[in-house]
């Protein structure tokens, strides 16, 4: 099968290109290859490539910039989603879309499941359930799915930028009321491989690693494996805040967590805790 992935030079981009299955052709395009606001190049892009399956890794996913950017937030998430699924409808391709935990509000305090009405609280949710609800009216068959808290060994993450701050800082302040489950880029990557191969499987789907945490949580285990694994040479101390300690443009979901089991039955995948994934990840930074 020929794969077309947009958003080429992205953390998710860049791990499906690093775990192709044997058999499959992928053809990976970045904004400047594939501009998806502009429809007519999206419908020359396919034509020209004519991919079996096209997967929309390509996002506008810079949080609180989106909140004065609402215009080009808007047609890369929204329109740029649309104009994918009129052209894989037009030409009969299957679309695997990627979507975000940030289309609900986080009010509840249990995980999140697929049937949820979302109800997002910033331009960035906004803009990507927008893009969502195009892409299920347009393309029924399609498979959307919703992911959180999405890192790698590429480009830049909330890992990365701790492993730098904690070399550089005597302390940080991290936020403890904001919860979620981490994602490395690479078990997202496999699971929209595996779902790949089961052209059955549509509709709207949830993933993430296994586990929970806060922001907090998380950067304490990103220090204790960087000290184990000799990628920092010292600890610092790090401080649980508040949400309200650290002000940011966009308001943020307090509870991000989402149900992942239907993903689980219907890529035949499971799961791996957040901190093994992120253990892995570190490995593969050290290597």
């Amino acid at each position: 099968m020929k794969i077309l992935v947009t958003g080429k030079g992205g953390q998710l981009a860049h791990e499906l290109g690093n775990s192709v299955p044997q058999g499959h052709q992928l053809v990976s395009l970045g904004s400047k290859e594939l501009d998806i606001t502009n429809s007519e190049l999206v419908n020359q892009t396919i034509n020209a490539q004519q991919p079996d399956i096209v997967i929309n890794a390509a996002a506008y996913t810079a949080v609180d910039k989106a909140e004065t950017d609402k215009e080009l937030a808007c047609a890369v998430n929204q329109t740029g989603a649309k104009n994918l699924a009129l052209a894989c409808k037009q030409q009969n391709i299957r679309l695997l879309h990627v979507s975000t935990d940030f289309v609900f509000d986080g009010t509840k305090s249990t995980p999140y499941q697929t049937d949820d009405i979302p109800n997002p609280i910033n331009v960035y949710g906004a803009s990507k359930l927008a893009g969502d609800l195009d892409v299920m009216e347009i393309l029924p068959s399609s498979v959307i799915v919703r992911t959180a808290w999405v890192y790698s060994a590429h480009g830049n993450n909330f890992v990365k930028s701790m492993l730098r701050l904690m070399a550089e800082k005597p302390t940080l302040g991290i936020v403890y009321d904001q919860i979620g489950s981490p994602t490395w880029a690479a078990g997202l990557a496999k699971w929209l491989w595996a779902v790949v191969e089961k052209p059955q499987v549509c509709g709207v789907y949830h993933w993430t690693d296994a586990g929970v945490a806060s922001w907090y949580d998380f950067a304490v285990a990103i220090q204790e494996l960087a000290i184990e694994k000799g990628l920092l040479k010292h600890s610092i101390p790090i401080s649980p805040i508040p949400a309200s300690q650290y002000p940011t443009p966009a308001i943020r979901p307090s509870f991000s967590v989402i149900d992942k089991t239907s993903a689980e039955v219907a890529a035949d995948v499971k799961t791996i805790h957040w901190r093994k994934q992120l253990s892995t990840m570190m490995d593969e930074l050290m290597g």
